[in-house]
């Protein structure tokens, strides 16, 4: 242990001489210790105090720098920190499957009404590949902007080397490839064919949900799902049934995005919904610049029209926030469920053409529309009736 310094000067035979009781130790300022600029003090700061009478010397400009003046009141600036909003990043939506159905509901809404949108976009961009770079192009904008203000700087810091290897995978088998093929194929397949095609995503994920994420379907699960392809195929023509390459192009990118859900499935895990959401349309975008520079439609971009540009604003809007909540609602609720509600776009598609037009489908329409929604509802209600955390949030 170590003694006193008073208790070694006594056993010296050096006694110290003892202060008056509420004196002040010698050379010890009272007043600068109770002054409440204290801890703002030059000394503090570690740059010196500043030089008396006046002097403009590099001691003076050394202490203003970090002082900001003479006085030596100002306290250091705090550095800057990315542009975070405050309120977009408290805001957390609870990682529950009832949240995940509602969302995939959201996105079916979006859905529909993009889908019935589109139909007047593309004929003001003929340009399929043309139409959708822009159109994801501000898409991915809106979502990396959304992403960089909602989510924390720590939280992407934190995304591990191979997740980002997985996104930049996603970004190439969901947010370019698939929509080049969808697009290409359109322009050759019958509209019937590929509206059917491409509304059976929910079956093949479906069938690789259950290997590669471990989802279960019971057997009213399944009774609801065949009731749905049913639904859909009643809404099929029988004279739009044809099979070509345009058909077989619409398949393969069909197949691309399940592929894709299951992935995106996996890595929302651990990565924020938009994060993934940017980097599927970000990276994608990558891929369809590319393809527009192969095939010598760059220059096509200084030839868009205000009117077509006024399609690209209003598409790319629906865009990010189809993919927004969708990927919100796959990290929360199963990837078999979120694909099925999906399928009710065609309803509200079909109620927004019934308003505009001011007709009626026809009769067999009417019932393969009312086939959806009550397989869509059956399969809602099969998800959230036993109330359980989603799996991401364990």
């Amino acid at each position: 242990m170590h003694r006193r310094a008073g208790s070694r000067d006594r056993l010296a035979g050096h006694a110290r001489p003892r202060r008056p009781r509420g004196a002040a130790a010698p050379g010890f300022d009272v007043a600068r210790r109770r002054s409440p600029d204290r801890r703002l003090g030059p000394r503090r700061l570690g740059c010196g105090s500043p030089p008396a009478g006046g002097g403009r010397g590099a001691r003076a400009a050394r202490h203003d720098s970090c002082c900001g003046g003479p006085d030596g009141r100002r306290v250091l600036d705090p550095p800057r920190r990315p542009l975070v909003i405050p309120a977009l990043a408290r805001l957390r939506i609870p990682e529950t499957v009832r949240w995940g159905i509602a969302l995939a509901f959201v996105t079916a809404l979006v859905s529909g009404i993009s889908i019935f949108v589109n139909g007047f976009a593309v004929k003001q961009v003929p340009d399929a590949a043309l139409f959708t770079t822009l159109k994801n192009g501000l898409a991915a904008l809106l979502l990396v902007t959304l992403a960089g203000a909602a989510i924390r700087p720590a939280e992407i810091r934190g995304i591990r080397p191979r997740s980002w290897g997985w996104l930049v995978v996603i970004g190439v088998v969901g947010g370019s490839l698939p929509f080049l093929l969808f697009f290409g194929g359109l322009a050759m397949a019958s509209a019937p064919s590929a509206a059917f095609i491409h509304k059976t995503l929910f079956v093949w994920v479906a069938l690789l949900a259950v290997p590669f994420l471990g989802e279960r379907l019971g057997r009213l699960q399944l009774v609801a799902l065949a009731v749905l392809g049913g639904g859909q195929a009643m809404l099929l023509s029988p004279a739009g049934i044809s099979w070509g390459l345009g058909e077989t192009m619409i398949a393969a990118a069909t197949v691309l995005w399940a592929i894709e859900t299951i992935l995106a499935k996996r890595v929302l895990r651990d990565v924020p919904a938009p994060v993934v959401g940017a980097a599927r349309l970000g990276f994608g975008l990558v891929v369809l610049a590319g393809f527009l520079a192969l095939t010598g439609k760059l220059g096509a971009l200084a030839l868009v029209s205000a009117e077509q540009w006024r399609w690209v604003l209003l598409t790319g809007l629906l865009l990010s926030g189809y993919v927004a909540s969708w990927y919100a609602a796959l990290r929360r609720a199963p990837a078999s469920a979120v694909t099925a509600i999906l399928v009710l776009g065609a309803p509200v598609t079909a109620l927004i053409q019934a308003i505009s037009s001011g007709g009626l489908p026809v009769p067999p329409a009417l019932l393969g529309h009312a086939l959806l929604l009550a397989a869509g509802g059956t399969l809602a209600w099969l998800s959230v009736r036993r109330p359980r955390r989603a799996p991401v949030a364990s």
